[in-house]
């Protein structure tokens, strides 16, 4: 058995509520038994009546939103032309000793997650674009800001996005990660279900809407 988060929207900041749900877990590393434990989840998620119709949202989601949807797929047009969230996110981060690595927004996402520089600047002190500086507090505004940035900027997704009503990603452990693409889709249906206009989204406003 295991523990992983199942995410769902609420129309009260800050427009998402995780719950903790206990499953059969099917190990090994391959996309198949990864979608298995997806089953799993769900399944316990929508027998103990948390959910309807939930969505993975990964590389191993079994429908195309789900994988479109992905950090490694969504793009996002902030501080430039569009490039994979996963990208933006990595590259904007800015270190003690180093950063922003700018260049992270031509790589692959996963090259972009492993440069060893990311590891090797010092503490993480804020996210800087071109110049201007986004604050570390609260823990994962950024990201969220960006995730919802680009549903904002790609309503094909974002449309069918508001049909389901709890959200999971299977490779998210909470207990080694903060930001989760999961969790800010079930923020953007939460704010989207309350009336929170997202559209023409910036930062200073999203913060406001936190609270």
């Amino acid at each position: 058995m295991a523990n992983r988060p199942l995410f769902v929207p609420v129309t009260t900041p800050p427009f998402v509520k995780e719950i903790s749900v206990e499953f059969l877990w099917h190990a090994g590393m391959s996309a198949s038994q990864k979608r298995k434990s997806v089953r799993s989840l769900h399944d316990a998620a929508t027998e103990l009546g948390l959910c309807n119709r939930p969505l993975e949202i990964s590389g191993v989601s079994e429908l195309l939103l789900g994988t479109s949807l992905s950090a490694f797929s969504l793009e996002v047009a902030f501080g430039g032309d569009p490039r994979r969230l996963e990208c933006v996110f990595q590259a904007a981060k800015k270190f003690e000793n180093g950063g922003p690595y700018m260049d992270l927004r031509e790589v692959e996402p996963r090259d972009a997650k492993r440069d060893e520089r990311l590891n090797t600047s010092g503490e993480l002190v804020a996210f800087e674009v071109y110049g201007t500086s986004y604050p570390l507090v609260p823990t994962t505004a950024f990201y969220d800001f960006l995730y919802l940035l680009g549903l904002t900027q790609n309503p094909e997704l974002a449309v069918p996005l508001v049909e389901f009503d709890g959200f999971t990603d299977i490779q998210f452990n909470p207990e080694r990660s903060l930001n989760c693409q999961a969790r800010s889709a079930a923020m953007f249906v939460g704010m989207t279900t309350a009336g929170r206009a997202t559209n023409g989204l910036q930062f200073a406003d999203f913060i406001t809407n936190w609270n």
